[in-house]
C-alpha cells in the first residue's frame, strides 16, 4: 500500500516521504480500514519537527497521519459494534497513528460512524478537532447553562466548539473578524466580539469558562475574564504537571512538565482560577456523541484545501504557512 513515513525528527524539514508498505494485518479487536481521505493538522507537523516527543515519543520511520475517514473492509472475530461497508471516522491512537496510508487498521474502540450526509472530505476533518472540544470540556467538568469564552472562534476550531458547546447546554462568547459575525451567530454564539473594536479582557468578566485557542499573550488576558473559581484549558500554550499527571506520562516527564508549565500555574493561581492543557487522544464513544450532534444539527465542516495523497507535503506545507480559513484534507482516492 502507499504510505507517506516521517523517517527523522527535524525542525527545519516537515516533508514525509511516499513508500510502498505491507497492508496492516488486525487484531481480534480490530478493523482494517481503506482510508478514503485524512484531515490534516499542525499536529502533524509538529510531530514531524519533534515538537511531541515529550508525550509520544515515536519509534522512526513512522506512517504519519492522526485523523481519517475511510470504509471497514475486513473485522477482527471480537469485534461486535460495526461491520464490513461500514464507512467511519476516528481520531487514531496516540501510540498508533498512521492516516495517510491507503490502508489502516485501528482498535474499534476508536471508531464511529459518520453522518450520511456529510462527504468523505468534510467527514476528514471532524474527529481531531471535535474530539478536543468534547475532551477539553470534559477537562473543565463543564456545566449546562454555564457560560464559555471561545477565542479566535472564526476559525475552523470555533466552527467544531461553538455548535458542540451549544448543544451541550452552555452559552457561548467569541471574538473575532467582523465579516464572520454572521457566520458565528448562526453556528450558536450568543455574543460576538469584532476584536479590531472591543478589547474582550476590558468588557468581559465574570466567565465560567474560557477554551484557550489563540496561546501566547492571550492565554492571561483570558484568565482575567473567569470568575474566581473558573476554568481554562488551552489548546496552545504550555503542558503542566496536572496535564502530565492526567495523561499519565512517567514521573520524571510529570517533573519536567510541571516546571515548565509552572508560569500558567502560577498565573491561574494569581487570578484564582484553574488552568489546564489538552493533548487530544482517540475516544470512538465521544466520537458518536459528537457524530449524533452533528447529525442533528446537520454542521458543514469548513474546508480550505483539498490535495491527493501524492501531494502530501504540499497539505502539510499549506498547514505550515498557508493561512487556511478552514481545514486541508487527503484525498486518497479521487471518485
Amino acid at each position: 500500500m502507499k504510505a507517506a513515513l516521517v523517517e527523522q525528527y527535524n525542525k527545519k524539514n516537515i516533508s514525509v516521504r511516499l513508500a510502498n508498505l505491507d497492508k496492516p494485518t488486525i487484531g481480534r479487536k480490530e478493523v482494517l480500514i481503506k482510508i478514503l481521505a485524512a484531515g490534516v493538522n499542525p499536529l502533524d507537523n509538529m510531530i514531524s519537527r519533534g515538537e511531541v516527543k515529550m508525550i509520544v515519543p515515536y519509534k522512526l520511520p513512522v506512517v504519519a497521519g492522526n485523523e481519517f475517514v475511510g470504509v471497514i473492509e475486513e473485522v477482527g472475530e471480537k469485534v461486535k459494534r460495526f461491520k464490513v461497508k461500514d464507512r467511519v471516522f476516528a481520531r487514531l491512537p496516540l501510540e498508533k497513528i498512521g492516516a495517510f496510508a491507503e490502508y489502516v487498521s485501528v482498535d474499534e474502540d476508536a471508531l464511529a460512524k459518520v453522518p450520511d450526509y456529510l462527504s468523505d472530505i468534510e467527514a476528514a476533518a471532524v474527529p481531531l478537532t471535535a474530539l478536543t472540544i468534547m475532551q477539553a470540556l470534559d477537562v473543565m467538568k463543564a456545566e449546562s447553562e454555564k457560560t464559555i469564552f471561545i477565542s479566535g472562534g472564526t476559525g475552523s476550531v470555533g466552527a467544531m466548539a461553538i455548535p458542540i458547546a451549544k448543544a451541550k447546554g452552555l452559552t457561548v462568547i467569541t471574538n473575532g473578524s467582523a465579516e464572520n459575525k454572521e457566520r458565528v451567530l448562526e453556528l450558536g454564539a450568543s455574543k460576538f466580539i469584532d476584536y479590531k473594536t472591543e478589547d474582550y479582557a476590558k468588557t468581559l468578566s465574570g466567565i465560567d469558562y474560557v477554551l484557550d485557542i489563540l496561546g501566547g499573550s492571550e492565554t492571561e488576558k483570558q484568565m482575567r475574564i473567569l470568575k474566581r473559581g473558573g476554568k481554562l484549558v488551552s489548546l496552545r500554550a504550555m503542558p503542566n504537571g496536572a496535564f502530565a499527571k492526567r495523561m499519565n506520562l512517567p514521573k520524571w516527564k510529570q517533573i519536567v512538565l510541571c516546571i515548565a508549565g509552572r508560569k500558567f500555574d502560577k498565573l491561574a493561581e494569581k487570578y484564582g482560577v484553574s488552568y489546564d492543557f489538552i493533548f487530544v487522544e482517540s475516544n470512538g464513544k465521544q466520537l458518536q456523541e459528537v457524530a449524533n450532534i452533528f447529525d442533528s444539527l446537520k454542521i458543514k465542516t469548513s474546508i480550505d484545501t483539498s490535495y491527493p495523497f501524492e501531494q502530501v507535503n504540499k497539505a502539510l506545507d499549506k498547514v505550515a504557512n498557508g493561512h487556511s480559513k478552514g481545514k486541508t484534507v487527503i484525498v486518497m482516492e479521487r471518485k
